[in-house]
Formats: structure tokens, C-alpha cells, sequence
């Protein structure tokens, strides 16, 4: 099983719309390799629904997103609200069973790589545990350098395979405006990592083919060698 894990510094930082990107480019260009999406966890309504209206998957929302809950807080905290636990066994055999049908599994992640999944562990644990090379995203807007430096930091001491970051406009954003809000160099040289290409804003995040251009303009070798 090919697998990879997209993260990111912190919520509404553009996880989704690399997930799509990355699964558009697969079945746009490598239509010979079969993808698979899964989101472990999802608190509140969103990211599952919209997979399954813009791919054809073959995946129930559950073989999806196999824990869900409703309130849209931390894991732990949605999961304590409905008398519930967090059950990663059951996340992790829905990957294993995924990974036996399909050539790759995309995995998003919820919030950042310091989220609580449970009491005790983050996404960082996950990507460890699970032996997921990850991809940072991080979006354009000031603060990010703080957050991007905290998250590469926290991948470190939690031995996560980082392969690198890929930076996100959230906003219609100019040249100027990276260079200001998201500078590339400061942002290798700060974390020591490569910054793997930038999403421009989209005004329609579910165009298919605007999104598997896009994600032919990311160094997929680095992100999902072939």
C-alpha cells in the first residue's frame, strides 16, 4: 500500500483541497492506479460528504470517515460530549482493509499535527504510529511562519517522516503577499524543509480538472513518488 498523510499547522489550513487535488491528479492522470480517501475523523459535517460527491470512490461515508462525531471541537472533547471514546483500532483496520484494494490511500488528518485525537495522543502520534510519510500544509496568512516552525519542530520530536510543506492560499493572494506573509526562503531555512509548491486560491474548489492542475504543479516527487 502506497499511502500519504496530509496535515497541516492548523484547522482551515487547506488540508481538503490538497486531499482533492492530489486524488483529481490520480484519477485524471494515473487512472491506471486506483485511490482511495480516508479521514479517520471527522467532527462535524463536511470533508466525507464532499469525497463522495466529487470522486467516484466506491466508499460508504463510513469506510471514509469510520469515526465521526457530530459537535465540531477536538476529537476527544466531540467524542466525550456524545459518551463515546476515540477507537483508532477501528481508523487503522479501516486503512489496512482500504490499502488491500486500492493502489493509494490518502489520509487527512483533522486540524493540525499537535491536534488531540485522544487524551493522549496527536496527529504527530498518528503519522509515527502508523508509519505515514506526511505533508505539511500551511496557509497564507499572517502567523504562519510561527506555526509552520512549531509544527516542523513537533514532527521532529515525534519522528514523523515529513516529507515537506505545501503552502495554501486561503485567500486570493499575489507574489508579494507570499513573499510578505509566507517567504520560502525563511521558511526552508527556519525549518529545514522543502517547500513542495503553493496552491493558489480557488474560487471553485471542486473542479475537478482545476484541481488535478494544480496539483500537477506541486513537486510530486517528493510528495507521492510513482
Amino acid at each position: 500500500m502506497k499511502a500519504l498523510l496530509i496535515s497541516a499547522t492548523d484547522t482551515n489550513a487547506g488540508k481538503t483541497v490538497l486531499t482533492a487535488a492530489l486524488a483529481a491528479y490520480l484519477q485524471t492522470y494515473r487512472s491506471s492506479e486506483s485511490v482511495g480517501i480516508l479521514k479517520p475523523i471527522q467532527t462535524g459535517v463536511g470533508d466525507r460528504e464532499l469525497y463522495s460527491q466529487l470522486f467516484a470512490l466506491n466508499q460508504s461515508l463510513d469506510e471514509i470517515t469510520p469515526l465521526h462525531f457530530q459537535a465540531p471541537l477536538a476529537p476527544p472533547v466531540a467524542a466525550e460530549r456524545e459518551g463515546r471514546w476515540v477507537d483508532l483500532k477501528r481508523a487503522w483496520q479501516t486503512m489496512i482493509n482500504l490499502g488491500k484494494q486500492r493502489d493509494w490511500v490518502l489520509v487527512e488528518a483533522v486540524g493540525g499535527l499537535g491536534t488531540p485525537l485522544t487524551q493522549e495522543l496527536t496527529v504527530a502520534d498518528l503519522a509515527r504510529d502508523w508509519a505515514l510519510p506526511t505533508v505539511l500544509v500551511v496557509p497564507v496568512r499572517l502567523g504562519c511562519l510561527g506555526q509552520v516552525v512549531a509544527n516542523v519542530a513537533l514532527a521532529r520530536q515525534s519522528k514523523v517522516n515529513l516529507k515537506g510543506i505545501v503552502l495554501n492560499c486561503v485567500t486570493a493572494c499575489s507574489d508579494d503577499d507570499i513573499a510578505d506573509l509566507a517567504p520560502i526562503d525563511s521558511i526552508q531555512s527556519l525549518t529545514n524543509t522543502l517547500v513542495l509548491g503553493i496552491i493558489p486560491h480557488l474560487d471553485n474548489p471542486t473542479d475537478i480538472a482545476k484541481l488535478a492542475q494544480v496539483a500537477s504543479n506541486l513537486d510530486l516527487e517528493h510528495i507521492m513518488p510513482f
